[in-house]
């Protein structure tokens, strides 16, 4: 039996001998957390700095600014010509809006022959006791979705378009869809009518309708209107979603080619899902526009067709104000249908901030 040696202080294990070198190295090696009580620093040992941890957003033990204070109010000093605008332009006329919704007013009133009286909710309650309300509702809210629909469907399949031709086609698409566009409301519609008139309209005599009348019937004349208004919109949602395709890199399209997608796959599986930020500006911003037709109505329909039968919310309005002298119940459509596009609104913002905190 061989007697094993003992072993001796090296470099790894620290030495149990008093001396400086020892004391210096077990207290480097153990942690201060794991010493005993009774245990100090040897001699000629200097303690081990003890590091605090910085709290964020915390400099010099102040608080954070906040964007206003470092700042100061040159922003809104910037800001304030536009606000004062925007006040006068449509704050003043949506608080007179709601405050004639809320007051008895008539012609008499209007004129100064009887004051005006406060009514509280009874114009809105007669308003939403009247079954053509909630019939011109519901045909606001179908003429509007179909509109939108055509509407994106267009500008969409002719932005893709623009995209497969040419440069001198794809020009002449670009300034004809911009014609389009800055055609004014009255004077498309105009066109538009004498395109479609049963006497001299061209369109009958190619389709040898005859002296067909598309302004009598309902649904023909909400389809007459219909193709004017995709016909003056389609070309902000093909300028817009033409510039978010061509910003989608060449080689993801290349490679779902390669993969063999039709057009209508990479349209539905590549494009869309990458252009949804977009598609989603369009669709709202459509949603608006046509929710608020009143031009194209009124001229095409004569005012709203026979027997109001094409009337719309913005047009319906106008005949309780003007047509009839009630101008509180006028107000208060005017004041529902804010409130329609408000919440459509908040729903495109809220929609908006969801894309952005996923891009």
């Amino acid at each position: 039996m061989t007697n094993r040696p003992l072993p001796g202080p090296s470099a790894e294990s620290p030495s149990r001998e008093g001396g400086p070198d020892g004391a210096e190295s077990g207290a480097a090696a153990l942690p201060a957390a794991r010493r005993g009580a009774g245990s100090g620093p040897a001699k000629g040992a200097s303690p081990a700095p003890v590091r605090t941890a910085a709290r964020p957003g915390r400099r010099g033990g102040g608080g954070r600014k906040s964007p206003l204070a470092r700042g100061g109010w040159t922003p809104w000093l910037y800001l304030a010509p536009a606000l004062v605008v925007i006040g006068g332009l449509l704050v003043y006329p949506v608080y007179q809006l709601g405050l004639i919704s809320f007051l008895e007013y008539t012609q008499a009133q209007v004129s100064g022959g009887e004051p005006a009286t406060f009514q509280g909710f009874g114009n809105y309650a007669t308003l939403f006791g009247d079954p053509q309300f909630w019939q011109v509702l519901l045909a606001t809210v179908l003429f509007a979705g179909a509109c939108v629909v055509s509407t994106l469907a267009v500008g969409c399949a002719l932005a893709v378009l623009l995209t497969r031709v040419r440069a001198v086609p794809r020009l002449a698409l670009m300034m004809a869809a911009l014609g389009a566009w800055a055609t004014p409301a009255v004077t498309g519609s105009t066109v538009w009518l004498l395109l479609f008139d049963p006497d001299f309209g061209p369109v009958n005599r190619i389709l040898g309708l005859g002296d067909h009348s598309w302004t009598y019937g309902r649904y023909s004349a909400f389809a007459l209107v219909l193709l004017e208004v995709v016909w003056c919109s389609f070309p902000f949602v093909m300028v817009t979603v033409y510039a978010g395709i061509r910003a989608v890199p060449a080689e993801v399209l290349e490679a779902a080619s390669l993969d063999g997608a039709s057009q209508w796959r990479i349209w539905r599986s590549v494009l869309a899902p990458m252009l949804r930020p977009i598609l989603v500006v369009v669709t709202i911003q459509s949603v608006i526009w046509d929710f608020k037709v009143f031009t194209q109505i009124y001229v095409m329909t004569g005012g709203g067709g026979i027997a109001g039968q094409n009337l719309v919310l913005n047009v319906y309005a106008y005949q309780k104000a003007f047509a009839s002298s009630q101008y509180s119940l006028g107000s208060a459509i005017g004041v529902v249908m804010l409130l329609i596009l408000l919440a459509v609104t908040l729903v495109y913002l809220r929609l908006i901030r969801r894309q952005g905190e996923e891009l």
